[in-house]
């Protein structure tokens, strides 16, 4: 059943608060991409090994998973706007210790910074996605969140600018083939000048948060709390998991995020078993970045008209179809449905997030937020599965067959059951808004 076109997306006398808040998507969206380079970036300059240079990812969705359910145990007691301003104050903290890392050259003193630094997006996270929801008629919460998130891909393409432009393209470790072979003194200035290059787009990204810090610190927020008292803590986990559109929607949230990181991830796994550089390939994560912004715009605007669960059942088919067509038809063909699928993962975050908590009261939506965020671990997990099967065969991408198809096509098997499972979710929670309303 189609939203009323009658009811506003966002009333008139809440679009301030609603544009400040919208801005935290981009913020997030641009910490995420900005970061996922920095794994090869340190791991030439300060000469680490494979494992040692992941501890990057790991202390980025270590943050997440850590801070997210205290996050919500705070926001829960005091307000959206409190957790805001205390995810931003963290963001820019862990932004700018890059300036004291980048002076001790210490690996461990980056991956601090990025701690904290996810310990403000779990707060912003964690905060935000119900914060929108709650900004607005009901009927309209998830329509409501799919155009707040149509900026966080905006955020996407301008990190992954930025890391590109401003570090990537300034690293001169990068450039020498034989950088560990130099002499000490010369390796030493190199790093200082590569660590300076990481550091600078940091230290600029946690001025740009505290200047948002204080917009929001300045402007009237809506408190968005319930009357009443807050419920016991038991009471409100109680009626999580006895509600099953909820605990479903968080598996499900686990899935796509898995599906979203190991398309973006293995795109340049995909791109090498055809010849293509990662330089090159880097065009084609871009394309993908673009049509995943389009996606979102065009996702919002058919939330007008379709049930949500329905568009998100519709997308997952779109994307079980493109993924298998990156499976079984090699070459570049292959690699432009990886690109597209991105279009279709566009709306899924959102939809998902708004269908879970779809009928929550206030303080149920703050604990289950947390849930939700905390399953962008999925991100860290189902990666590391697919690398495991592109390396049956030893470290090239293609030197082992499955099925007929070498092994870097065949992991892609992964995000097509993820989006199974999305198709799964998605119509499933369609049916039940339907026999509701029946």
């Amino acid at each position: 059943m189609a939203n009323s076109s009658k009811s506003p997306v966002v009333p008139a006398k809440l679009f301030l608060p609603f544009i400040l808040i919208t801005s935290l998507f981009a913020l997030w969206g641009f910490a995420n991409a900005v970061t996922d380079p920095m794994v090869q970036a340190f791991k030439k300059v300060l000469e680490l090994s494979n494992s040692q240079a992941a501890w990057v990812q790991m202390a980025f969705y270590g943050g997440y998973f850590c801070m997210a359910l205290p996050a919500a145990l705070f926001v829960r007691k005091y307000s959206y706007k409190t957790g805001v301003l205390i995810g931003l104050g963290l963001y820019a903290a862990g932004a700018l210790l890059f300036y004291p890392a980048a002076t001790s050259e210490q690996f461990w003193f980056f991956c601090l910074g990025l701690y904290i630094l996810t310990f403000g997006l779990a707060f912003l996270e964690t905060t935000a996605n119900p914060y929108i929801l709650s900004m607005g008629p009901a009927k309209t919460a998830t329509q409501r969140l799919n155009l707040a998130q149509a900026f966080n891909p905006v955020g996407l393409l301008a990190g992954l600018l930025v890391a590109k432009f401003f570090i990537l393209d300034k690293l001169r470790s990068d450039d020498i083939a034989n950088y560990s072979q130099l002499e000490e003194v010369q390796k030493t200035i190199i790093r200082t000048t590569d660590l300076m290059s990481i550091r600078d787009p940091y230290v600029g990204l946690g001025l740009v948060v505290l200047i948002v810090f204080i917009l929001i610190v300045v402007n009237k927020m809506p408190q968005a709390k319930e009357d009443g008292g807050i419920p016991p803590l038991s009471e409100t986990f109680s009626a999580l998991a006895g509600n099953k559109r909820y605990y479903f929607g968080v598996f499900t949230q686990i899935m796509y995020v898995g599906a979203q990181i190991m398309c973006w991830t293995y795109i340049y796994q995909y791109a090498e078993s055809i010849n293509i550089s990662s330089s090159v390939a880097a065009n084609y994560q871009l394309s993908a970045f673009v049509l995943f912004t389009a996606g979102r715009a065009i996702g919002t605007y058919l939330l007008k008209f379709m049930d949500p669960g329905r568009l998100l059942g519709i997308f997952a088919v779109l994307g079980v179809l493109s993924c298998t067509t990156v499976i079984f038809v090699e070459g570049t063909i292959g690699l432009y449905s990886l690109v597209a699928t991105s279009l279709f993962m566009s709306v899924m975050f959102p939809t998902i997030y708004g269908i879970a908590l779809e009928g929550l009261k206030e303080e149920e939506s703050k604990i289950g937020a947390a849930g939700l965020v905390m399953a962008i671990v999925g991100g860290a997990l189902m990666p590391k599965l697919q690398g495991m099967i592109i390396d049956l065969g030893g470290a090239a991408v293609d030197d082992y067959d499955i099925l007929g198809v070498s092994e870097v096509n065949f992991s892609f098997i992964l995000p097509v059951l993820c989006f199974v499972l999305i198709m799964i979710y998605g119509f499933w929670a369609s049916k039940q808004r339907i026999d509701i309303q029946n």
